[in-house]
């Protein structure tokens, strides 16, 4: 499996895209306003808090109020509340922690508004960015996120990821970070951090506990609302979430950007230094590494799949629907049943891939074609799981139900990503589908009619003067293409009455192929 990073670098902001062997699995893009990133952590103030929702609203700068529930407030909310007193006011010069006293714990199912008041000053983490009408979400329980560890301020818990399934590995890593871990904090030890050594996770600590150092510094005298310390940026967070051994490269066609990103590479694995990239080609890096088409084909209301497959995708604000399509296949070789299990089992992989692309979050609900065996259920139902392991937002997926649907639960932490797919229709008014898009049906419908062989004739394909002539030009044209993967030759006919995405397979006697 080889992954790569692609970054292309506009000019108000940046866009990441992250492949698994040459497939598109995940898009990010970075603006430069983007002032309310998950990890942030703000100088802020209460402005109201409410019983009845058991909550606080936070002005944290944005036009609508941050909302703070009780149960996001963190045990230590007292020793935080007076920690942040005593350093905005200049009394409290020493930031480590080791001998400041901790006040006791709040209960944990208590009241807000015995705990906190308007006007107080607090500290609080972006967990979940403004989505739609919504203000962001908040915590006051502060994390700092590394490459190896996360430092927990005002605790003394050592953490050790589920993923990590070796006992004798978390006691290792147990024992190595209490013997370096400092006074008053506590640790959560990262999935990647298996089988590494001590002199790793100190200089990540190191980094870690610097950084609380740094930002306790620009609490004296800060203002409110103000940002004291910045969640790192998208490139060197993702790095940090997702790099890994499999990587075998990361192109960037900015300078600037290049040497950041080979600089923080260098910095959590050296021997992978060389991957890093600086593209300098004429064509566009998206274009040159097939991204530009993948976004093309992979958003919108309709995704095609192989063999005439695709999902319909829709949208409410809480909500998406996901339906499994088999379209005009038909395999006389299978049953319903076998058939069904093969498409369900491409579509499975197919949304855990979507769900990352898009980044949807909230609740999913999927309605796969119906299949009668229990065991078939069965293994579409761990299929998803295993597509799903690699997702790295928290997410629960329930088996399917007597009607067929699958439920997943996806946490949302930031807007999805929506990507225009549709462009100006060239003969008039409204919108249509992208050419690249039109050119995959094409595609995948020639498959279709090969496999099932459904002609007698030959082929002919009637399509638009434009469509023929993208077909049919350049070496190896994409009709070349065709021949080459079914060795079978497509004859093209241009239409002039043909609207601009409309196609049809027909045979050499004008009988329409379907």
């Amino acid at each position: 499996m080889n992954k790569e990073l692609i970054v292309r670098s506009g000019s108000s902001d940046v866009d990441f895209a992250l492949l698994k062997d040459g497939r598109l699995i995940e898009l990010h893009k970075e603006a430069d306003s983007s002032d309310f990133a998950v990890g942030d952590i703000m100088l802020a103030k209460i402005r109201k808090s409410v019983s009845g929702l058991n909550a606080a609203f936070v002005n944290v700068g944005y036009e609508k109020d941050a909302f703070l529930h009780y149960h996001d407030l963190g045990p230590k909310l007292p020793s935080l509340l007076k920690f942040i007193k005593r350093v905005s006011t200049g009394k409290l010069k020493d930031f480590s922690l080791k001998d400041f006293p901790f006040e006791e714990d709040i209960d944990k199912d208590g009241s807000i508004s015995n705990v906190l008041k308007a006007n107080q000053s607090i500290l609080v983490q972006i967990v979940k960015e403004p989505i739609s009408t919504k203000g962001p979400r908040i915590s006051s329980e502060l994390s700092i996120a590394g490459r190896y560890l996360v430092l927990v301020p005002f605790s003394d818990r050592i953490s050790i990821s589920q993923k990590i399934e070796s006992k004798e590995e978390k006691d290792r890593l147990k024992r190595l970070v209490q013997s370096i871990k400092p006074k008053g904090f506590g640790v959560i030890v990262r999935t990647v951090a298996e089988g590494k050594k001590v002199a790793e996770l100190d200089k990540d600590l190191h980094n870690l506990y610097s950084r609380w150092i740094s930002m306790c510094k620009k609490i004296y005298k800060a203002g409110h609302p103000s940002k004291v310390l910045s969640e790192m940026n998208r490139a060197a967070s993702i790095l940090r979430d997702v790099f890994n051994d499999e990587f075998t490269g990361i192109s960037v066609d900015d300078e600037t950007l290049y040497y950041q990103i080979k600089d923080y590479v260098h910095e959590i694995a050296p021997e992978k230094e060389s991957i890093v990239k600086l593209y300098e080609s004429r064509v566009p890096i998206f274009e040159k590494y097939g991204v530009e088409r993948q976004i093309k084909t992979s958003f919108g209301k309709t995704v095609s799949m192989s063999k005439g497959a695709y999902l319909v995708i829709e949208h409410t604000e809480a909500l998406h629907v996901i339906d499994v399509n088999s379209g005009n296949r038909s395999n006389k070789a299978k049953s319903q049943e076998d058939t069904a299990l093969e498409v369900n089992l491409i579509a499975a992989s197919e949304i855990a891939r979507q769900l990352r692309l898009r980044d949807m979050g909230g609740i999913i609900v999927i309605d796969f074609i119906d299949m009668t065996r229990q065991e078939n259920r069965k293994q579409l139902y761990d299929h998803l799981r295993e597509e799903m392991k690699e997702d790295r937002a928290k997410h629960k997926i329930l088996p399917p139900s007597k009607f067929g649907l699958i439920q997943i639960t996806r946490q949302r932490v930031r807007p999805e990503t929506n990507i225009k797919t549709r462009e100006d229709n060239p003969n008039g008014e409204g919108e249509v589908e992208a050419p690249i898009v039109v050119i995959d049906k094409i595609s995948s419908d020639l498959e279709r009619i090969i496999q099932n062989k459904s002609y007698k004739n030959g082929i002919v394909l009637n399509t638009h003067p434009f469509i023929a002539a993208y077909l049919t030009k350049g070496f190896p044209s994409v009709r070349s293409k065709w021949f080459l993967e079914h060795k079978k030759w497509v004859k093209i006919l241009p239409r002039d009455a043909y609207t601009y995405l409309e196609y049809r397979f027909k045979d050499k006697k004008g009988t329409i192929l379907s």
